[in-house]
């Protein structure tokens, strides 16, 4: 699984002209699923988001949490986080797993930031969204949890 991860202030995702979800202070996710992937990754990667110190302290340094703060997530699946580019100029998408697997493993990982104690708001999958975020910091992120 792969998170790239975007410290914002504010965060919206639109479908259709119509909001669908948004935050304030937290984390941007987007969130990608491999062909191997399983709910170990989950395991893996919903405490690591939860619980990654990326957040400025009283002086200034990144020593926070999402949990210390109480920021919230949006999530948004985005399957071209498993883009290779290797060969020739239109990427290839075949390390991404089939969507009807990657639908359920991006909903138990909102629910897995959820048990953690993260509010998140997601976008819609397979649809064609519109984010908007104000990048705190900036401050991105990348985990691939094949690399723990």
């Amino acid at each position: 699984m792969r998170a790239l991860i975007q410290r914002v202030t504010e965060a919206a995702v639109t479908v259709a002209g119509q909001e669908v979800g948004r935050i304030g202070p937290g984390l941007l996710v987007l969130l990608g699923v491999g062909q191997t992937d399983t709910d170990a990754d989950i395991a893996y990667l919903a405490p690591k988001i939860a619980n990654l110190r990326i957040f400025e302290d009283a002086e200034g340094k990144m020593n926070r949490s999402l949990l210390d703060f109480g920021g919230s997530v949006l999530l948004v699946s985005q399957f071209t986080l498993y883009a290779d580019t290797r060969k020739g100029r239109r990427p290839s998408f075949t390390d991404a797993a089939p969507p009807e697997r990657a639908a359920g493993l991006v909903a138990a990982c909102a629910a897995a930031l959820r048990a953690q104690g993260v509010p998140v708001a997601t976008g819609v999958f397979q649809a064609s969204m519109q984010v908007a975020l104000v990048n705190d910091g900036p401050v991105t992120i990348w985990i691939d949890s094949a690399m723990r």
